[in-house]
């Protein structure tokens, strides 16, 4: 039973969210703890992302974070997607299940790459400082790109460039950049904290499955609570997991190209969704939010077959 647990960590995590939340959906009883429940997650999920870096971050070699060209050509992938969505978007009608549609697909692909992914990176045998430099990169461009995209897309959005900027730059430092700095000191300054950490390979991973039950149960909760119609749920759900797909194939292609098939596999389709269902919230049809709920759950499910692929020797 604990090996069973320990391999397939990432899809228990998301049975386990799912199964967590609907009690408290049908079960009217439990509406008090509900209200109760909602704040104390919010403050535990980025506390558990926040852990989940600064163990990854502890074992990263800070001589190798340095830009690659596969970080070049993932970005550049990344932009062309954005461009290509924003203009099937710009063609749709306002307020059609068409543009919504398209906007859900929009936050599946314009997030920076998941805060996570160095995590799930070094499991399958990448390079995890490589793989940092990365993430930071995608989290500063997408922290530009969105705030300068997404108010063309919906002009009542009320919020300026700069003050979303700094929103999104705020929400990167809590969770990326500090942890990042701490796990370097911790590193070079305190030696029997960081061999204790190192003893522990898996203790990342097992915070990060804490983590998707969380973002788990959230997802299964703007699915139900969503006013869409089922059909227009039910293509959200599948086009998600066709982007899903369409950007592991681009990374693994890059990255195959520079000798970095993991890396920028992990890099292009690996997406930090919490941030992009805060950017739907805030900018677009509160349905698009659906579109990165769904795409969470189907990369851990890829990441969870690329997991047991590795485990057996057949990742290539």
């Amino acid at each position: 039973m604990i090996k069973f647990l320990k391999d397939w960590t990432l899809p228990v995590a998301i049975v386990l969210g799912t199964l967590c939340y609907l009690p408290f959906c049908y079960i009217p009883a439990l509406d008090g703890a509900a209200r109760v429940f909602g704040p104390v997650f919010d403050v535990i999920f980025p506390f558990f992302v926040f852990l989940t870096l600064l163990v990854t971050f502890c074992k990263v070699d800070f001589h190798q974070m340095r830009p690659h060209r596969w970080h070049l050509w993932v970005l550049v992938a990344q932009v062309v997607l954005v461009v290509l969505n924003i203009a099937i978007i710009l063609f749709a009608d306002n307020g059609s299940e068409q543009k919504i549609l398209w906007e859900a697909v929009l936050t599946c692909v314009i997030g920076p790459s998941a805060s996570a992914a160095p995590v799930v990176t070094g499991k399958l045998g990448g390079n995890i400082s490589t793989m940092t430099t990365f993430t930071i990169i995608s989290s500063l461009a997408s922290a530009f790109m969105i705030p300068a995209v997404f108010p063309l897309l919906e002009q009542d959005a009320g919020i300026t460039f700069l003050a979303a900027f700094i929103i999104i730059l705020e929400k990167v430092a809590m969770v990326l950049i500090l942890p990042l700095i701490l796990g370097y000191l911790i590193r070079h300054y305190v030696g029997p904290m960081h061999r204790w950490i190192v003893s522990k390979p898996n203790l990342g991973f097992y915070f990060w499955g804490v983590s998707l039950s969380i973002t788990t149960g959230i997802t299964v909760k703007n699915i139900i609570h969503s006013d869409a119609s089922l059909p227009l749920l039910i293509m959200i759900a599948l086009f998600s997991l066709i982007v899903c797909f369409v950007q592991f194939g681009i990374g693994r292609a890059i990255g195959n190209r520079f000798g970095e098939k993991i890396n920028s596999g992990q890099a292009l389709f690996q997406k930090n969704t919490a941030l992009s269902i805060w950017v739907a919230y805030m900018y677009l049809n509160p349905v698009a939010s659906v579109g990165a709920g769904c795409y969470v759950l189907w990369q851990n499910i890829i990441n969870s077959l690329e997991l047991w692929e590795y485990r057996n020797g057949k990742l290539k």
